[in-house]
């Protein structure tokens, strides 16, 4: 007989909880007609088989390598320009929104008129933050053609929402005192947010930033697909030709560009560290 001393007394709560969950999740997988078993039928094994048996071996031709080396650089340049841009979104809408600076609330209540624009322009960050990037990329393939500027504004849209919004509650989750000492001596916003508040969480303003600019290389390959130029551009036309050698090839960029780009994202938050 078990030891009572030994028995987990929270066993039952965590048997049912786990329970119900699986009964909650029950729905929605029936409601998505998820069959993972279809992966292993017979025609699928064959189909799947054909399919990667046609990357092998990967395109190496030189001229299709120096295709794929720009097609990577532009990549690598729409991420940057993108997130660069957003921060002309981000730094303003963070500095209208971060209560920390407000003046009007250093003697109580937010007056009336900087609460209404507080509450515009966090609705403005949610409205951009919640269009995914790449709706915004097929908006802008519409109006200005495909190419990389219609990435790059995607990318500048969606992350300065999120940017934004981010930058906002890491200002207002550090220490506030010294801001509002500069505030209550007739400091402006600005001169309060670069003598007091920019000290102390630059390294994690900075490190969400690198961070974002890491998602946004990831993304701007996914932008390709739409006609937003880069390497994904390049993918979506292989794919579409079944050139499984050219595909190959662009994977394993893609991969590499990725690592390189988690190294240099940790590298450059170790240095700020």
């Amino acid at each position: 007989m078990l030891n009572p001393a030994r028995r987990d007394p929270a066993w039952a709560g965590r048997v049912f909880w786990t329970g119900a969950v699986l009964v909650l999740l029950w729905p929605l997988v029936v409601a998505t007609e998820f069959r993972p078993l279809r992966l292993f039928e017979p025609e699928t094994l064959a189909v799947s088989g054909r399919f990667l048996a046609a990357f092998f071996p990967p395109a190496l031709s030189p001229e299709f390598l120096e295709l794929v080396a720009k097609a990577t650089w532009r990549t690598v340049a729409i991420a940057t320009a993108g997130i660069t841009l957003a921060l002309l979104i981000a730094v303003p809408g963070a500095l209208l929104t971060a209560r920390v600076l407000s003046l009007s609330a250093l003697a109580g209540p937010m007056a009336a008129a900087p609460l209404v624009l507080r509450q515009a322009v966090r609705a403005l960050l949610v409205v951009l933050r919640s269009v995914p990037e790449l709706v915004w990329a097929l908006v802008f393939v519409r109006v200005v053609g495909l190419g990389p500027t219609a990435g790059v504004l995607a990318i500048a849209l969606t992350y300065g929402g999120m940017l934004g919004k981010v930058y906002a509650e890491i200002l207002d989750s550090g220490e506030a005192a010294p801001a509002q000492a500069l505030l209550r001596q007739g400091a402006g916003r600005l001169q309060a947010f670069f003598w007091a508040l920019l000290p102390q969480n630059a390294h994690e303003l900075a490190s969400y930033t690198v961070y974002r600019w890491e998602c946004a290389i990831r993304s701007s390959v996914v932008l390709g697909f739409v006609g937003a130029g880069g390497l994904g551009q390049e993918l979506d036309g292989s794919l579409k030709m079944f050139a499984g050698a050219e595909v190959a090839t662009m994977l394993i960029v893609f991969v590499a560009l990725v690592a390189l780009a988690d190294r240099a994202s940790a590298t450059i938050r170790k240095v700020l560290g």
